[in-house]
């Protein structure tokens, strides 16, 4: 930490000091830890033993109903990122578009094509679904992971969500709260920051919202080029918060998560934490770029948020587009 002014006070450096080094240790976990919240934060059983909805529970038709009064202006704003085609350091796996009839062929009355993609990643805007993640050999409520088999996976798969995802939406804008263009790679949100965050624009997450993490990773991508294997992103401290907030889905611009994670054995705390205890739905690799600018030109950060997946039986996820509308 940095101090910008001359403190005559030792006492007063001290007691500073002090309380800076009690932060840094509140945030300083260990693997125990970890496994110590997949008990505090679980939601096993909350929804009875046989749910494989999770967090989407929350979004009740109450809520729906109070999300769709969020529309006033009939602006939308798309949250996919374009699709991304061609190889790099963070697309090992590019979309692939590939054309099987057009209209330079005389004889075609159609023109058709077809897509291919490995969505899971650090590239594509995709759903992560309950199956997604293992911890233990089981999934969340309990479920063992043999239920995902070679054919697909027979429970917690995409599939729930056919009907769609409709609820009220929150942007935390990290760059923003920061004062900075984009969060560099590595950079931790804390409970402390998504706190401060709250104050600053007087909206607080409540129970049944989707919350999205802003972390400028387009941004920096477009002025530094692509990068893999780190990025900005929560703290796993931050997990409790969410579960307090009695969110129904996360997402982000990366992997709602900072990697590297800072706990030794664990590389991906937060995704165990929501997919495995929380049973809530991450999104990934969204573009919020466009909304990041729309909720300052409007001072508004809530908003109405819908998005379905593909309706494949059996997938851990999913390609999609979510839409968040003012």
């Amino acid at each position: 930490m940095k101090f910008r002014c001359f403190i005559p006070s030792l006492l007063v450096f001290q007691l500073v000091s002090n309380s800076c080094l009690q932060a840094q240790n509140e945030n300083q976990l260990t693997q125990n830890d970890i496994l110590a919240m997949v008990e505090e934060l679980s939601n096993w059983g909350r929804w009875g033993v046989d749910d494989q909805l999770g967090a989407i529970n929350l979004i009740t038709p109450q809520k729906r109903q109070e999300a769709a009064k969020l529309v006033q202006l009939g602006i939308s704003v798309s949250l996919a990122r374009d699709v991304e085609t061609e190889l790099a350091a963070d697309n090992p796996n590019p979309f692939q578009h590939k054309m099987l009839s057009d209209g330079l062929n005389l004889h075609a009355q159609w023109c058709s094509d077809n897509f291919s993609v490995s969505y899971h990643g650090f590239a594509h805007s995709h759903i992560d679904s309950l199956c997604h993640y293992v911890h233990e050999q089981t999934l969340y409520n309990g479920i063992s992971a043999k239920v995902v088999t070679p054919e697909g996976a027979k429970k917690l798969d995409v599939h729930n969500l056919k009907n769609g995802v409709f609820t009220r939406g929150i942007l935390i804008d990290g760059p923003a709260l920061k004062g900075v263009d984009y969060l560099e790679p590595g950079t931790a949100i804390y409970p402390s920051d998504l706190d401060a965050w709250e104050k600053k624009i007087g909206v607080k997450s409540a129970r049944g919202d989707v919350v999205l993490i802003y972390t400028g990773r387009w941004a920096r991508r477009e002025a530094v080029g692509p990068w893999n294997g780190t990025q900005a992103g929560l703290h796993a401290t931050s997990a409790r918060w969410l579960r307090e907030r009695d969110i129904s889905v996360l997402g982000s611009d990366g992997g709602s998560e900072v990697s590297p994670s800072g706990i030794p054995g664990v590389n991906s705390p937060i995704h165990l934490l929501m997919l495995h205890s929380m049973g809530v739905h991450m999104l990934d690799n969204l573009d919020l770029e466009e909304l990041s600018q729309k909720t300052k030109e409007l001072k508004r950060w809530d908003f109405l948020i819908t998005f379905a997946p593909l309706a494949v039986e059996g997938g851990t996820g999913s390609p999609l587009n979510p839409i968040a509308i003012f």
